[in-house]
Order: C-alpha cells, then structure tokens, then sequence
C-alpha cells in the first residue's frame, strides 16, 4: 500500500492510493486513529487500513495538496556519512557507530512543494535519501527484529546549508531551515518492500543525475540503525529515520554544484517513488 497523508477543503486527512484516487480512510477511522502516525503503531494497522479502505470514499490525487506522508512526527532522525562514497569525499574518518543528528518536523516539505533557499547562504546542496518510518514502537531492539518494526519506506532529501553546516562541528542549524527536509510523496508499507538493503537510488537536479547508488552500499544497514538508536531512546510510531546520502552531494563537486531558485530536484528510489521539488527563494 502507499500511505499518503493531504489536506483538502481546509481538512488534514489521510488515506491509500490508489492509483490516481486516495481512499479517504482518515475520514472512517479517525475517530480512534486522528492521524496517520496513529493508526501506524497498531499490530494490525495494515489490516486496519484495507478494511477502511473499502468503506472510504474517494478523492482524485489532483484535487489534494500533499503533506509529508508524516506531517508531524515526534523525531526525525538523520543519519551522517552512511556511504563509502560520501564518507570519502568528505573526508570523514571511519567510525564504529552510525553519525546521528536531528531534524525538526517543522523543516518538512512535501512532494511537489517549493524547497526555499534561505536568504543567508548560497551553499544549499542536496542530499538524496531512503526514508524509514517506524511502525510499533519500542526500545532497545535488536537488529534481527528491527525490520518488523518498520511501517514502510519513502524518500527524503535532506536538503543541507553547508555554510551553515560548517559554522561548528554541530549539523543542526544547517540542516533546519524552513522546508528544506523534503519528504515524500507516499509512504510504501514495508510488505512490498522486504529488504530495504536492495534499492537503487537516485538523485536528479534539473534532470542531470547527481548521485546514483544502492542501498546495498550502506556502512549502517536499516536494521543496524534502528538497533543503535534504540538502544538510547523509545521509537515511537511515526518516527522517522533518514538514512543517509551516497556520494555526489554538490559542495564536493568540482566546481561545486549548489541550487539556486528555478532549480528542480528530483530523488528517486526503486520500488518506492519519485519525489520532486522545485527551488524558490525563501519569502522575506
């Protein structure tokens, strides 16, 4: 299933796609379930959903204006030099753990939403990346469970102010200007994608191919992520988890590549979606 969650006549829903429809399955169910998030930490969420789906009245995707799949999740957790590759050109040492920072839900774009590049820099750059949503919640869990633990998979650019980056050995102001954690279109449930290590992904500006690689070419697998993270926090239902960028990012290109407004970017991952954002100049 692909799990989107929208906003229609001054309404936030969520629902199933269904190819060019979503089924309204908010609407049937959010009494108990108010949002996506919510329904997604239930054992049996995938059947929940299916049931709603048939009772669930229907919307053509062109009349709804799509939010991340996950508007509002309690974390988002990104992931640092998860590729060789990237690890390389940045000049990283290796390390015996994964690198984590956090964003805010509050940086979150959705798909075919403008990214803004913020008045402050010109160094914004991008970073194609597998989204991992979790499902059932918990701690301390191990690696050979962790992927039951998965709701599905999406796509994520962690659209990065490398100047800003680079203010202290600290990511998070560079990674948390205002709509530039792009997310989405959809999520896919993780029964149609059983091995999140088999993907390709690939990373588009302007229709050049930026970044290419396989999900195979993770330092840190899914699993051995969500092992490492829950062993100091509780994951909750709705989390989300940005894997990591293969090498190719524009600062360490030469000449460096960075995106300016009128700029489109493209991430995308097999099996899972297509996701595009064009690039407009932060409002003043």
């Amino acid at each position: 299933m692909r799990l989107v969650s929208f906003r229609v006549d001054g309404r936030a829903g969520y629902g199933v796609l269904d190819g060019t429809t979503i089924a309204d399955v908010g609407s049937v169910v959010g009494a108990d379930f108010p949002d996506l998030q919510s329904i997604l930490g239930e054992e049996d969420s995938l059947a929940r959903l299916r049931a709603a789906t048939g009772a669930a009245r229907r919307l053509p995707l062109e009349a709804v204006e799509l939010r991340p799949p996950i508007p509002n999740p309690a974390k988002i957790f990104c992931i640092g030099h998860n590729y060789e590759e990237h690890r390389l050109e940045t000049g990283r040492p290796k390390t015996t753990y994964p690198a984590v920072f956090v964003r805010f839900a509050a940086s979150q774009v959705a798909h075919e939403q403008a990214a803004w590049i913020p008045s402050v820099s010109r160094e914004v750059d991008y970073e194609g990346e597998l989204a991992v949503v979790i499902g059932r919640g918990g701690r301390r869990l191990r690696r050979e469970e962790a992927l039951a633990h998965v709701a599905g998979y999406s796509c994520y650019n962690d659209i990065s102010i490398r100047d800003w980056q680079r203010h202290t050995s600290q990511f998070t102001p560079g990674k948390n200007f205002v709509r530039t954690g792009a997310f989405g279109p959809w999520i896919v449930t993780a029964d149609e994608i059983p091995d999140p290590q088999s993907l390709e992904l690939t990373t588009r500006l302007n229709g050049q191919v930026m970044q290419h690689a396989h999900t195979a070419q993770m330092i840190f697998t899914v699993a051995e992520i969500i092992e490492y993270l829950s062993a100091f926090t509780v994951l909750a239902a709705g989390d989300v988890i940005a894997s990591g960028t293969p090498g190719g990012v524009g600062a360490k290109r030469d000449p460096q590549v960075f995106m300016k407004a009128g700029d489109l970017v493209e991430v995308e991952i097999s099996g899972v979606a297509r996701l595009r954002n064009p690039l407009a100049p932060e409002p003043v």
